[in-house]
């Protein structure tokens, strides 16, 4: 376009933009034509067809699901094996449970609480790591099961775990040594990780995997 019709056709716009300014009427009908296109951008996006879950999301959403129960070590206590609370603890046993578990080489030491089976769950301590009531006592022959959170300052430091690694247990008036012998994972429900055993054993139970849908199971013998 040469030069000086550029020149006109700027000055027409000018005087439009101009006319608009001062005719009211020019700027109702610039407004209605502006919220009319808002309107239909934002129709065409309420009309849209809302989001569906596919088979793999769904299946993702149900690891951390069994039924009711959210499978979530953050949300519920630990379910204790039918074999333990069938099996009550000797009245006239001593009782000796453990009150600290120290694992130098991954810098944990913990004090340790007893924790008592309450519908069928164990509790789970937010500061402390938890004994299952109902398992062995550091110096009975069975599975005992000492329990807590994968957070920093608890168990955490688990996922670091080797075997041949030494764990130290501490009762009022003695202390056990143990050797970490097998590491794995598993799901909830797998109770069995934690059921009485004919040989003297440590179980150290915490979670593990996406959204805690896993549990890490460190199994220590004796020595």
């Amino acid at each position: 376009m040469p030069a000086s019709l550029s020149k006109i056709q700027t000055a027409k716009n000018k005087v439009r933009l101009k006319g608009i300014r001062h005719d009211k009427k020019k700027q109702m009908r610039l407004f209605l034509l502006g919220g009319g296109i808002l309107l239909l951008i934002l129709g065409f996006f309420l009309s849209s067809p809302p989001v569906q879950f596919t088979k793999s999301d769904k299946a993702s959403v149900d690891k951390l699901n069994v039924g009711d129960e959210v499978t979530s070590f953050l949300q519920e206590p630990v379910k204790v094996d039918k074999t333990l609370l069938s099996s009550p603890k000797t009245k006239d046993k001593a009782k000796n449970p453990p009150i600290r578990i120290i694992i130098p080489v991954l810098n944990v030491d913990l004090p340790v609480k007893e924790a008592k089976a309450v519908k069928g769950y164990w509790e789970v301590f937010a500061d402390s790591a938890g004994y299952g009531i109902g398992s062995a006592y550091p110096d009975e022959v069975g599975n005992q099961v000492i329990f807590a959170h994968a957070k920093q300052g608890l168990f955490l430091p688990l996922k670091e775990a080797k075997l041949g690694q030494i764990i130290y247990v501490l009762t009022k008036n003695a202390w056990y040594s143990y050797m970490i012998d097998e590491i794995k994972e598993v799901i909830p429900s797998q109770t069995e990780v934690i059921a009485p055993t004919k040989d003297a054993i440590l179980t150290l139970y915490t979670c593990s995997g996406f959204a805690d849908s896993k549990r890490l199971i460190v199994v220590a013998k004796r020595i």
